[in-house]
């Protein structure tokens, strides 16, 4: 380990984030649409200071998704995951379940903020929300905080 990420576990001083960007979408996974999510949600995070590791476009297939989610997450190479499509209201768009089913930890307010400020800006600018917030709630989650557990 470089002298530099010794000093900064050590002093919780943050680094960089890392992230994957998982698309779901029946039609954009089967190239009838161009997505402009992801895209978005990359542009956002890579001004913020994050490092997108993985980006991949999956149709609403309830297993698919989950197959994808615990591959991502079996390694130490993500910090966050952001999804994006799927959540609508009809039969296939199940992202929300399968990944509350994955999930260790849900934070509520998070998706609150999120929702509450989409629709005072637009629907799509839920993640612009909380993205300052992220670093140090990732760092509380991942032990790197002084934050008792």
């Amino acid at each position: 380990m470089a002298v530099q990420d010794f000093l900064r576990k050590l002093l919780f001083m943050p680094t960089t984030l890392r992230a994957k960007i998982l698309v779901l979408s029946d039609t954009a996974a089967a190239g009838r649409r161009r997505d402009e999510s992801g895209p978005a949600v990359q542009e956002l995070l890579e001004r913020h200071g994050w490092q997108v590791s993985a980006y991949s476009i999956l149709p609403d297939e309830a297993e698919q998704i989950r197959q994808q989610l615990e591959r991502w997450t079996a390694g130490d190479d993500c910090d966050a995951i952001f999804t994006t499509g799927g959540t609508g209201l009809g039969p296939r768009d199940t992202t929300p379940e399968v990944t509350r089913a994955l999930a260790e930890r849900e934070v509520p307010g998070l998706a609150e903020l999120m929702r509450a400020e989409g629709m005072r800006r637009t629907r799509r600018a839920a993640l612009a929300s909380i993205i300052d917030l992220l670093p140090h709630a990732l760092d509380v989650l991942q032990g790197r905080s002084e934050h008792p557990n």
